[in-house]
C-alpha cells in the first residue's frame, strides 16, 4: 500500500504537478515567504507559456546562493526520498520562481527607473506589482533571445531577477528548458489557499503568438 503511494505520487510529480515552498518577498504580494505552491507542468508543453504565468524555474548558474546547512544521514534521506516522490515540497536550493514579462523574440524596455515596462512598444499593465516598488529600477532595453525567458519578481524593488543579470549568457533571460511548470494554486497557509491564474487571462500573450 505505501509503495503504491509512493509510485503513485512519483507520477503525479513527473507528469502532472509538484509543489514547492516560496523562500522569499519577492513575488511579495502575489506570493509571500512560506506560501506553499502547486506548479502544473502543462506549461510548458503541451500548453505555451503566456506572458503574465508566474513560472518555477532551475537556478540558470549563478542566480542562488546555494550554501546550506549540511545534513546528513537517515534524516536526509528520508527527506530526498519524499521530495524525490513529491510527497515534501521542493526547498529553494535549486529554483526560483518569478513572472514571465517577455517571450522569446519580445523587445522588453524600461526608459526610466519608475517606469512602466514596455513590450514590443507597448506600456505593459502590471496590477500585481507590490504597492511602493518602481516597476523598472533601472532604464534597460533587450530583445528576449529565441529559446529564453525575460522574468521578473512582483516585488521589484526585491527581487535580484532578469535586470541583476543581464551581464550573463543570454543577457539576463532564462532558457526556456529551465522552466518545471506554471504556478496555479497556493495550498498553505490555509488563509493564502487560492487559486494563481494569468492576470491577463484571454488577452495574454503565449509563445504560439510570437
Amino acid at each position: 500500500m505505501v509503495a503504491a503511494a509512493l509510485v503513485l505520487s512519483f507520477l503525479i510529480k513527473t507528469f502532472f504537478f509538484q509543489s514547492f515552498w516560496i523562500p522569499s518577498a519577492s513575488m511579495d504580494p502575489t506570493l509571500v515567504n512560506g506560501d506553499r505552491i502547486l506548479v502544473t507542468k502543462w506549461r510548458p508543453d503541451p500548453l505555451p507559456l503566456r506572458r503574465g504565468d508566474i513560472v518555477v524555474f532551475k537556478d540558470p548558474g549563478n542566480w542562488l546562493d546555494n550554501a546550506s546547512a549540511d545534513s546528513s544521514g537517515i534524516k536526509k534521506v528520508g527527506k530526498d526520498v519524499l521530495t524525490f516522490t513529491g510527497l515534501l515540497p521542493e526547498d529553494a536550493g535549486e529554483h526560483l520562481v518569478k513572472r514571465i514579462v517577455g517571450l522569446p523574440g519580445d523587445v522588453v524596455e524600461c526608459t526610466s527607473d519608475n517606469g512602466p515596462v514596455y513590450v514590443n512598444g507597448d506600456r505593459l499593465d502590471e496590477p500585481y506589482i507590490a504597492p511602493g516598488s518602481l516597476p523598472c529600477g533601472q532604464v534597460f532595453t533587450v530583445q528576449v533571445p529565441e529559446g529564453y525567458l525575460w522574468v521578473m519578481g512582483d516585488n521589484r524593488d526585491n527581487s535580484a531577477d532578469s535586470r541583476k543579470h543581464m551581464g550573463d549568457p543570454g543577457g539576463g533571460a532564462i532558457p526556456r528548458d529551465n522552466v518545471v511548470g506554471t504556478t496555479f494554486a497556493v495550498v498553505w497557509p490555509l488563509n493564502h489557499f487560492e487559486g494563481v491564474g494569468n492576470p491577463f487571462g484571454k488577452d495574454a500573450v503565449s509563445e504560439d503568438d510570437n
